[in-house]
């Protein structure tokens, strides 16, 4: 054999034997991740599950490499999904729940680090507390979130959501006309979040497992996004990333859900990797944080990885090189401080034990303990104060940097939208690292945290009357809760029991007197109990706890118009429009007040921008008919009555 030959022999030897991953970097490889919200991965059929038919993610999985002890780092939506855009743990993105925070622009995301080579990027969004006002959409050209959050209504909160399928539809919407570029696609299912409603033939084949059915669902949409790619010839040229953001306890430990507690039921997650360029079918056992996601698809992908991610690739895990075990991984929940003025819990997992630091500390054995009922804390206390010297120093370690979240200035209707679905923190935020051991142990709380989320649920269905006796058996072991008496003033408000609420509003704000969006609330009930005076002293001071609240820039002047005080009341109505120029009230409330002033060029302006934000508001059309009137424009104060003629008042 002739030397070039022996040499052309040995350059395709090396071609097959080298990993998989030796094409991955190919400049033309797509870039597919599917989280599917709220997955334990003991329910999928991959994982060996017997009970649920979830042929397309099995499939995936048959084509790629399962991990089978993948954890998120925090068991909340939208802190769980900031770990696996940006590679980075809580305590740097400061994105620890909801609590008015978003992600810092300055933070690399996947996104962003693809779209700087070429990748058009796309994300389709299944649930409103992903929505792009935190941050999770810088490096997107396209983020379909598109809720609403203009009425505060119970019957709108589904609105909060969207189904798996139309998910799915938007995704392949745009694979249509994107798929012929590099593109980066992330698809987000909200559907196993509960509550669980799985659509037909899932709701009847899963009658008695409803959470089964909603992945059952998923897993058809899961389906349809694979197909597309199959049928395009994409499939094999695309890195596929399928992941859970979270679990879900279903009644373990006595939570009902997630976000409570940080034991493995909500922390442990399905994660699968389908390699571009040929299938290797295989496992990887050892522990992987949803942290290592974005420096992992970068390292496959051969591209730099930020110096800000903290996650570490597990490329060489999928390689087969198990060089270095991982180190402990961390987990966290703020949920309980920062809704409930509760302890944080924060934990460390190794191999072998998993420590919860908390009032009162835990220790579970996993290799004999695996679901965590016995805390082993007592008998090995050597083991548990090593265990917590690790803790700190992960704590130190991914602290280093300076939290970079900003402040989201999010509109009232947003939070108390994301109240009715238990998300936002009550209490207002404040620093979520500062722990005081002094606060009480989530573990003495929990039957309280569920009987105030079934309290929050029978709200959203208008039960106002369960949910408020439902509170007070809360009061009893929480007689200061500010999260208790925010929702039982919400309750009395809604069923139009003012007085009552104006009771339950001024002990929130006097147990928590920053609480801006409780201020806000109260200053709605003393102007529906005719206090104006209360109220506007209360508004005020809600715009100088949030300078963003246009609304109670707007109620301010309302309240201002019930005194006669003209002068003040267009001060507020030019403030909150200055603070939203789309808030379409405040242009209606300004332009009329104008108008009865005689200033009429301004009236008009006001009252047409008025109608161009909201063109079926009947009363709009006729206040500017009757400014259009006095200024002597009749032809265009006609077509304006015509207008208001065919739209429904407001």
């Amino acid at each position: 054999m002739s030397s070039s030959l022996r040499a052309l022999v040995l350059l395709i030897a090396c071609f097959l034997v080298l990993p998989p991953t030796f094409a991955a970097g190919n400049p033309t490889t797509n870039v597919v991740i599917v989280t599917i919200d709220t997955l334990r991965a003991d329910h999928l059929g991959c994982y060996g599950y017997k009970h649920i038919r979830t042929p397309n993610i099995d499939a995936l999985a048959a084509d790629g490499v399962r991990f089978e002890r993948a954890y998120t780092p925090v068991p909340v939506t939208l802190p769980a999904h900031t770990a696996i855009f940006t590679g980075s743990y809580p305590m740097l993105s400061g994105i620890h729940d909801f609590s008015a925070n978003k992600l810092n622009p300055q933070q690399p995301t996947l996104a962003s680090a693809l779209k700087e080579h070429a990748y058009s990027t796309a994300a389709i969004i299944g649930s409103a507390v992903l929505d792009s006002r935190f941050g999770l959409n810088h490096g997107f050209d396209f983020y379909y979130d598109h809720f609403d959050f203009n009425r505060l209504l119970e019957t709108n909160l589904d609105e909060m959501e969207r189904p798996g399928n139309v998910v799915a539809d938007v995704a392949l919407d745009w694979l249509s006309k994107n798929y012929q570029k590099k593109f980066f696609l992330w698809m987000h299912l909200y559907d196993p979040h509960y509550p669980y409603r799985p659509p037909p033939p899932y709701s009847q084949e899963y009658a008695s497992r409803p959470y089964d059915g909603e992945i059952a669902f998923a897993d058809a949409q899961v389906g349809r996004l694979l197909r597309f790619l199959k049928e395009k010839g994409l499939y094999q040229n695309t890195l596929v990333v399928l992941s859970g953001d979270h679990g879900e306890s279903l009644g373990e430990h006595g939570e009902k859900t997630h976000g409570f507690f940080i034991y493995n039921a909500t922390l442990q997650v399905p994660l699968i990797v389908k390699l571009p360029h040929g299938t290797m079918a295989t496992q990887v056992a050892t522990r992987v944080s949803l942290t290592d996601i974005m420096p992992t698809v970068l390292h496959i992908l051969k591209l730099d990885i930020p110096s800000q991610v903290q996650g570490r690739s597990f490329l060489p895990l999928i390689d087969g090189k198990q060089s270095n075990e991982p180190g402990s991984l961390y987990a966290e929940t703020f949920l309980p401080r920062l809704h409930f003025n509760w302890s944080e819990l924060r934990g460390i997992e190794t191999d072998k034990y998993h420590f919860i630091d908390a009032p009162k500390p835990e220790l579970y054995d996993l290799s004999k303990d695996p679901g965590e009922t016995q805390n082993l804390l007592p008998q090995k206390k050597a083991v548990g104060e090593e265990m917590q010297a690790k803790l700190a120093e992960l704590i130190r370690k991914y602290s280093s940097g300076q939290e970079m979240a900003q402040k989201t200035g999010l509109d009232p209707a947003l939070m108390e939208r994301l109240k009715s679905l238990g998300y936002a923190g009550f209490s207002g935020g404040g620093n979520p690292t500062i722990s005081n051991r002094e606060l009480p142990d989530p573990k003495d709380r929990i039957q309280v945290y569920e009987l105030i989320s079934d309290a929050i649920a029978e709200s959203q269905h208008g039960e106002y009357a369960q949910s408020i006796e439902k509170l007070n058996s809360a009061l009893k072991t929480e007689p200061d809760s500010v999260a208790v008496h925010y929702l039982l003033g919400l309750n009395f408000y809604r069923m139009r029991d003012y007085q009552n609420s104006v009771e339950q509003f001024r002990k929130v704000v006097k147990l928590s007197p920053d609480y801006a969006l409780a201020a806000f609330h109260l200053g709605l009930a003393y102007a529906r109990t005719g206090q104006f005076d209360d109220a506007i002293t209360t508004f005020k001071r809600t715009l100088e706890l949030d300078s963003t609240n246009f609304t109670a820039a707007y109620d301010l002047g309302q309240s201002y118009l019930e005194k006669k005080m003209t002068g003040e009341a267009a001060a507020a109505f030019r403030q909150s429009v200055s603070i939203a120029d789309a808030y379409a009230p405040g242009h209606r409330a300004l332009g009329e007040l104008l108008l009865s002033e005689g200033q009429v060029d301004e009236a008009v302006a006001e009252l047409r921008k008025a109608a161009e934000l909201v063109p079926d508001d009947a009363g709009t059309h006729v206040a500017l008919a009757r400014a259009l009137t006095a200024k002597g424009l009749t032809g265009e104060a006609e077509q304006e009555m015509r207008k208001a003629r065919q739209a429904q008042p407001q």
